[in-house]
């Protein structure tokens, strides 16, 4: 059975390194692939405030796919930096927030107050995923445990827009996974940060 890591190292070897290395060759700096996938999730955060939601679900798989390339073409043209690495983690939030900012204008715009709700509801659990993963290793223990990390909330995101145009109760059911797993996996982080401490730290 093919895991995470096998599937992360098999997307890496015959998709982010062959696209970053023609990224490099046209001239692009991972800084500038980094600014350039928070437009395209500015775009599609458009979309579906307007209420575009196949397309802007679209758009925001996309924006996710291409987030993954800064990394990959700072590790192989050797300019992978400690500021690049913070800039890339900023935008991440950053990117996630602005496509749930659009979903929640299209919400407040339709006077949905269950679905502004669940947007804010998903926004702070995912807000909460990434700080507990950024104060565990802070404390010098790596934290990627947990279901509901960062692709997964994309991918859940940008599949739901785009059903959701057409049956637009499945934007709140997704809504709803979402906030109830990144809560499941705050703790889940917060438990591993504890035992790896030891309970006397």
């Amino acid at each position: 059975m093919i895991g995470r890591d096998d599937a992360r190292r098999a997307l890496s070897n015959y998709v982010e390194t062959p696209v970053a290395l023609l990224m490099g060759r046209v001239g692009l700096t991972p800084n500038l692939v980094t600014i350039i996938g928070l437009l395209i999730a500015g775009v599609a955060a458009y979309l579906i405030a307007v209420g575009l939601w196949w397309v802007g679900g679209l758009v925001a798989l996309f924006a996710g796919i291409f987030d993954m390339f800064d990394g990959a073409l700072a590790r192989n043209t050797g300019r992978a930096s400690d500021f690049g690495a913070l800039l890339d983690s900023t935008i991440d939030r950053v990117s996630e927030a602005v496509v749930l900012l659009g979903v929640l204008a299209f919400y407040l715009a339709s006077d949905n107050d269950w679905g502004a709700m669940l947007v804010y509801a998903a926004l702070v659990g995912s807000i909460m995923v990434s700080y507990m993963r950024a104060r565990s290793e802070g404390l010098g223990i790596e934290c990627k445990v947990g279901v509901m990390q960062r692709p997964e909330r994309v991918a859940l995101t940008g599949l739901g827009l785009i059903v959701a145009h057409w049956i637009p109760v499945v934007m709140l059911v997704v809504l709803g996974v979402i906030a109830a797993l990144t809560t499941v996996t705050a703790i889940h982080r917060l438990v591993h940060t504890w035992r790896m401490l030891g309970p006397d730290k």
